[in-house]
This record gives C-alpha cells, structure tokens and sequence, in this order.
C-alpha cells in the first residue's frame, strides 16, 4: 500500500495548529497497574478485540533485516491460542518505496521535511504515525505500536481495555526527575508530572481513535522538544519517548504498566511469561558466560555490529552460564534468517 505525498507547508500547519490547542486540554486521569491476581490481570488477554500491528521504519539495511525478523516471527505467532494480532504494516517513512514491499505489507509515507530531525531520524516515528491513522485503511480498533528490534515471544492478547491503554513502564523513563524541563510542555494547571507515565510510545497497545487524538500532538511536543536545546541535550535518544509520555499526559490518559509486555536481554534473565524480545542492548561475554557490559566480549550478539547489512545465518549461540534470553534471542533470529528467503543476498 502507498500513500500519497503530503507537502511541508501542510505539516507546518498542522504543527501551529496543534500547539495552540496542546495547551487547552482540561485532563483527568486514573492510573491502571495489573497487579497479578488482580481482575484486570484476569482481563488481560481475554478480549475478543484485534490489534494492528504497526512498525514505523526505513529503507536503510539496518531497518530492513529487523523488519524482515520481526515480520518472521509475527507470522509463527498470530494464529496461535491466546493471541488477538490482526493485520501487519511496516510504516515505511523514507517516502518511496523499498525492495520489501511483496515481502512485508507497507503503508509509504513522507519523511519530515529536510533538516527538520536534524539528524535524530526517530523524529520521523510521530509524523508517520499521523499520516498512516490519516491515509490507511484500518480495520482493527486497537494498534500495537511497536519497533523493529522487536521479537514475538509468544502469542500477544489485547492488554488495553476501552480508553486505558496498556504500555511498558521503562527505568530510565523519568518524568518526575526532571519536572524543570517537563513543565515546559506539560504546565502546572495541567496537574502534577507524576500524571505523566514512564513510557515510550512502544511498545504500546492502544484503540485507533485514541491515538488519532494524541498523534498530532505527539508530533508537535517532539519538534518543539528538539528545538529546545536544554531538552535535546537533556533527553537525547529518549526525547521522542518523552514526547509521547506527556502528550499522552496532555489528552488525560493513562497507560496500564505491563512489565511483562517485554523483556530486554542482557539485563532480563529470564524469559518466563514475557511477550516480547527488545534486543537493544549489546550483549557481551566471556566465553565463561561472564557480562562484559560496554566491553566488547569474546563471545557477542549487538545489532549494530550489522549496520550495513543483516547478520549471517547460524550464528554461533553464546557459551554456557549465560542467560537463557540471550540464549533463546539468537535461537529466534538464527531460525528466522533460516527460513527467510534470500537472505544476505540483496
């Protein structure tokens, strides 16, 4: 699926517009944690209401082998009992189309205006996200927003229930500690920072109309994020994350914590009732099973090493003592280049 240009004058439009309305929203929120044994623990998974799954990326290599995994492993689950996943669409954001397109169904649409990211290509995530709710026809009334480093464990139940959300609450994700800079886009007549949750916008699964409403805004708070220097510097990587916490915050709503929504190897040690695999981290041992965090190891798995094309098939699984998530990530990525046809080859 392609859709069509937009042009730069409409974005800045759309830009204005929404700063001006951000500010005026009256919230009110509750906050939903699922504790285990609680009856919306109970809920979880229990809905008979189907979620879109929706990756924004880019037609650079890195990108691609990603999506082309994840694609795999959306493929082996979605049928399976206890899972409520529709339809796939890899939000293709560079603007023409790629080498993917009869592999993985895509929705092209434009990338911000030149120099606008200014180098931070994440910036693209909320824009595209706008134009794909505007442009695409989408069937389900939930979307999982989710990203390509991602790995479908096992089968994903709908966790968000009507207008509560559900997201995964991330440590370095602190609103509260920095309320100097959060109240520059999230005033105190809007209610105290702790209304702001420790989320990005992935993964998260969310209803369609919802996010409609927080999108735009979305887009908004991120630019004029960038464009403040003390928040760039600030935030970093994480500022587009930050983003859609407080827009979120902005439109009254509130995520339910999912911590089982996904794990993150080398950190997590045990696969157990987790859904997903978030391989960001490098993951470095000795060949004694020992981490050697932010030293390269003799034995390594860190998508980076593949910034220029996919890793190899088979690749050599890590020694023993080291954990059984970093075990089972290169078990699923070693069976997904597997079975993917022509792989390494273009």
């Amino acid at each position: 699926m392609i859709g069509r240009k937009t042009s730069p004058g409409f974005l800045v439009l759309l830009a204005l517009g929404f700063l001006l309305a951000s500010y005026n929203l009256i919230t009110m929120s509750v906050h939903y944690k699922a504790p285990k044994g609680s009856w919306l623990a109970e809920r979880a998974g229990k809905t008979n209401s189907k979620y879109h799954v929706a990756v924004t990326a880019t037609d650079a290599p890195y990108s691609q082998w990603q999506c082309r995994i994840m694609y795999y492993w959306y493929k082996k689950v979605k049928d399976l009992p206890g899972s409520d996943m529709g339809s796939f669409t890899r939000v293709l954001h560079s603007g023409t189309p790629d080498n993917l397109m009869k592999e993985i169904p895509t929705f092209i649409v434009d990338p911000l205006p030149e120099g606008l990211d200014r180098g931070y290509v994440v910036l693209n995530r909320p824009w595209a996200f706008v134009q794909w709710l505007e442009k695409a026809n989408i069937e389900e009334e939930y979307i999982l927003m989710a990203e390509p480093d991602h790995i479908f464990v096992k089968p994903l139940p709908n966790l968000a229930h009507g207008k509560n959300p559900a997201g995964f609450p991330f440590f370095y994700i602190k609103p509260a500690d920095h309320e100097k800079i959060i109240r520059k886009f999230y005033p105190e007549e809007n209610g105290p920072v702790t209304n702001i949750d420790p989320i990005g916008n992935s993964p998260v699964i969310i209803e369609k109309t919802l996010l409609e409403e927080i999108a735009p805004t979305w887009v908004n708070i991120s630019l004029r994020m960038k464009d403040d220097p003390t928040t760039d510097k600030t935030f970093g990587w994480v500022l587009e994350m930050y983003a859609y916490a407080v827009a979120s915050a902005l439109h009254g709503v509130r995520h339910t914590l999912r911590k089982d929504f996904m794990l993150q190897p080398p950190w997590d040690l045990e696969v157990g009732r987790n859904f997903i695999i978030h391989y960001t981290y490098g993951c470095d041992y000795t060949m004694k099973g020992e981490l050697t965090y932010g030293k390269i190891g003799e034995w390594r798995f860190d998508k980076r090493t593949y910034l220029n094309g996919p890793p190899p098939r088979n690749l050599s699984l890590p020694p023993p003592g080291v954990p059984e998530t970093v075990v089972r990530l290169v078990k699923m990525v070693n069976e997904a280049t597997a079975n993917i046809p022509d792989w390494g080859e273009s």
